[in-house]
């Protein structure tokens, strides 16, 4: 999240994201709808000091935005070298990484699985510096990452 009032306060913009260099967007590539922000009033004044995140999924669309999606493939490449799982098993755990973004009724299963491959392989720790921040929060807390 670069600016939480791109349109509004355009001085604040950045072409590019200071942390890891992608070009920044205000709209989803898929669909050109824009990224809602914070909610601005003239009339309401809200002090807060918790900044937003930015969002996984359009909510016009359903399309992962470019931070996620490329989250994901990361995850899913690190998954494929793992050398303690066999190839279903690497399917089983990709599978599992795409229900734990969204927070639905497969995301339970989705823990489950995922705790018992990553402890076959015993990687954990690379999985979750990829995923932190991708994660629907009820999958966070499943497994004990927040």
């Amino acid at each position: 999240m670069i600016n939480e009032a791109s349109r509004k306060y355009p001085s604040s913009n950045k072409k590019h994201c200071p942390d890891c260099g992608a070009l920044t967007i205000d709209k989803c590539p898929n669909c050109q709808e824009y990224i809602k922000g914070r909610y601005l009033s003239d009339t309401i004044i809200v002090v807060s000091r918790q900044k937003m995140s930015a969002p996984k999924f359009c909510e016009y669309c359903g399309n992962p935005f470019p931070w996620t999606e490329s989250a994901l493939n990361a995850a899913k490449e690190l998954a494929d070298g793992l050398e303690a799982l066999n190839e279903d098993e690497k399917e089983d755990l990709k599978k599992s990484i795409d229900d734990m973004v969204k927070d639905t009724p497969r995301t339970t299963v989705a823990v489950q699985k995922f705790k018992k491959l990553i402890a076959k392989a015993g990687d954990e720790a690379a999985f979750k510096a990829l995923l932190m921040n991708v994660l629907a929060q009820v999958a966070l807390h499943r497994l004990g990452w927040l």
